[in-house]
Order: structure tokens, then sequence, then C-alpha cells
């Protein structure tokens, strides 16, 4: 059996399925080190602005532990975060053949990719960085330098998609050393669940007073300032479709703005509904006609709701900065994508998406046939290549 541990900052809604997967793998013997309990027990969650956790199962079917976090202030917003001083010796315990790491700029990530007992144990890679918005100056320049020297440790990397995989490229990773292993979300779940949501959406617009043949356009998510859901309100302002309705779902630090904003407009085609957990997602894709996701800079690494709607046959819409881009969004067959920060473009292009309803669904089901490529099984079949690649067999 080959012993693989798992480094992951806390338990998280996408990993958790696969790492079921991985339990059930012939030849794998998995166990996962969390190092922070997020999710699982009631913690604020900064994007949202409230305290959570999450409705479906993180922790069944695969064997884990937590190790003691020692920070001041626990969390992954900061560097010192997850500092977990019996990482190490936890690891050594356990005896792995190889490991794979999630993420790279914590304390404990550190200590762990330094440390000399250590040294001679095989490391896989797994972010969903990228430079499709290139930051100047001489602080990112001195990051990058640095990251070509830690990268060294790296046996090999897993890269989520393609705009993940130049990144590494020019972390310096190279390339015979690249494996792509999709991000994903649970395709499965999604898919059974769709039926009865499309069922509960249709009366649910009739309690939101939608009409039946109003074209939806949704965002869900943080209302944070990098996912610009205030660029997206202006751009449905000046719009003036007759029937369009602009739904946004979330929570976080610009509701109130975005609230006092909606107010002004008083246009009942603005509706804002609270954060939805995850068990409410699908019934929130399926009272959409389309998703849009309008983020700007380089903080929107992938956005995993693309993958949840598409499962719901929804097309997206996203920013040339959303990491899914060039991965999930052909444009014209499964959305579109519109320069960052560009609000003329994104009204352009939400009118355009809004023309032809026929052809909006049409492009909903490749979407949905699409998204299938990037399953758990795909991430497995990458990671045992991976695993292949440096040497680490049964």
């Amino acid at each position: 059996m080959i012993r693989l541990a798992v480094v992951v900052s806390h338990p998280i809604q996408y990993y958790a399925p696969w790492f079921r997967l991985l339990a059930r793998e012939p030849g794998i013997a998995l166990k996962v080190f969390h190092l922070w309990d997020f999710g699982v027990v009631p913690r604020s969650d900064r994007g949202f602005g409230h305290t959570l956790v999450w409705d479906v199962p993180l922790l069944e079917g695969y064997e884990h532990c937590f190790v003691a976090n020692r920070a001041a202030d626990p969390g992954t917003h900061h560097f010192a975060g997850l500092h977990n001083p019996t990482l190490v010796p936890e690891l050594l315990a356990w005896q792995p053949d190889a490991l794979l790491l999630f993420g790279y700029a914590y304390r404990s990530h550190l200590t762990l990719l330094l440390h000399p007992r250590l040294r001679r144990l095989p490391v896989l890679f797994r972010g969903d960085s990228h430079g499709l918005c290139p930051r100047p100056g001489l602080r990112p320049r001195l990051a990058g330098l640095l990251r070509r020297l830690l990268f060294q440790r790296f046996a090999a990397a897993l890269a989520v998609g393609q705009a993940n995989a130049a990144w590494l490229r020019a972390s310096g990773v190279p390339q015979q050393r690249i494996v792509i292993g999709p991000h994903a979300v649970d395709n499965q779940r999604f898919q059974a669940a769709a039926p009865m949501a499309f069922q509960e959406a249709q009366q649910w617009r009739q309690q939101l007073g939608i009409a039946p043949q109003a074209p939806v356009l949704l965002f869900a998510g943080k209302f944070e300032a990098k996912k610009c859901p205030l660029q997206l309100l202006e751009a449905f302002a000046a719009l003036n479709h007759p029937q369009a309705v602009l739904v946004l779902a979330g929570a976080g630090a610009l509701e109130g703005e975005i609230r006092r904003r909606a107010a002004a407009l008083s246009d009942p085609r603005v509706i804002l509904l609270p954060f939805q957990n995850q068990s409410a997602m699908p019934r929130l894709y399926a009272l959409a006609d389309l998703v849009v996701l309008p983020s700007q800079g380089p903080g929107e690494t992938w956005g995993l709701c693309i993958n949840e709607a598409m499962n719901l046959a929804r097309p997206a819409l996203v920013s040339s900065h959303v990491g899914c881009g060039p991965d999930l969004v052909i444009p014209g067959r499964t959305g579109w994508i519109f320069p960052a920060g560009d609000q003329l473009a994104l009204r352009s292009q939400i009118a355009e998406a809004l023309e032809d309803p026929g052809r909006l669904r049409a492009m909903g089901l490749q979407a949905r046939a699409h998204v299938a490529t990037h399953s758990y099984e795909a991430a497995t079949a990458a990671l045992r290549q991976a695993l292949t690649l440096i040497g680490v067999r049964r």
C-alpha cells in the first residue's frame, strides 16, 4: 500500500468528497491532517461576516486527524494563522511514503517544507494560484524569486487548470513535473439534486415574484471587493432590460452598500437573498439562467461556484481574472469571458447572453457536459500519475 499523507488547512466542502474517493482507491492508504477546525465547529467566517458551519459531511469516509493549532489568531487569512508545532512529529509517526500538500504560504507549511527530518519525503504540491492579473512592483518580483527557491522542494505538482499550470512554470516547477488534476466539486451530488432543485426553484420564483419567462442573472458568494458585486449591480441597472432579474445571494462586508444602492434604484428586478449553505446551492443555481462572476484582481484563484452552476446546466459569464475561465468557460459554447474591470463590456456581454433564451439553455447543456471532465475521478487519475512520476509505487 502507498501510504499517502495529506496536509490541508481545514475541512473543505470541495475536498472532503475527493478524500472519501481516495480512501476507497485500491493500493492507497490515506490519512488527512487538518490544521484547523473551521467548517465543522461554529467559527466566524471573515468573508461572509458571520458564524457558520457547513451543512454537508466533511469528515466522513476517510481517516483524518486535527493537528493542534497554537496560533494566537487561527485562520487562513494570514501567514501565522496556521501554527501546528506537532505536525512534523505526527507525520513521522504515521510514516508516509508521500505527502500531498495543499498550499504553501503559512507558517506550518514552511516549517514542513524546510524541516530536515522530512527532506527525503517526496512532496506533491496542490494549489490554485494563477498569473491572470500580473502585479507590478518589487514586492511581487521578490515573492516570485522566493517561490522559485521554495518550490524546488516539490517532487511534482498537481495543477488545477491551465492558468495554474502557467503560474507553476513561472514559479520554477519544470513542465515535466506538472500534472493537470482538475479542480472539481461533487458532480454526483449536484446532478442527483437537480430534479428536485428545479421543482423547488419554480416555487421559489413565484414566492419572489419572478415572472415565469423572466431571465435571471445570479451572483452567489461573498459580498467582498474582489468579487465585484457592485460592478455587476451597476451594469445590470444600466442594461434596462424589460424582464431580466438580478439575484444577489450571499453576505459580507459590502452587504450594506449593496442594499443601499439597490434601494436607491427602486428596482423590483433586483433581489437580495441571504447566505445559502451548501445543501441549498442546487436550488439556487436552478433559480438562475446565467451565473455571473465579475471578479477583479488575483484573488479569484478558480471560482468553484462555476463548477457547481454548470452541474445544474447553467452557462457562466466570468471576468478574465477568474482562474477557471480558460478551462471551463468556452466562449459562445459554455459561457463568456469579459475583460476584468470593463463595465461596458460586462453590460454588453449580459445583453448578448439575454438576446436568445433558447441559445442560453443549449449552452447550459454544453456546460453540464463539459464540467463532467472536471471530476474527482480525473483528479485521482492525475494523482496516481504524479505518484508514478516521482517513483512512488505499490
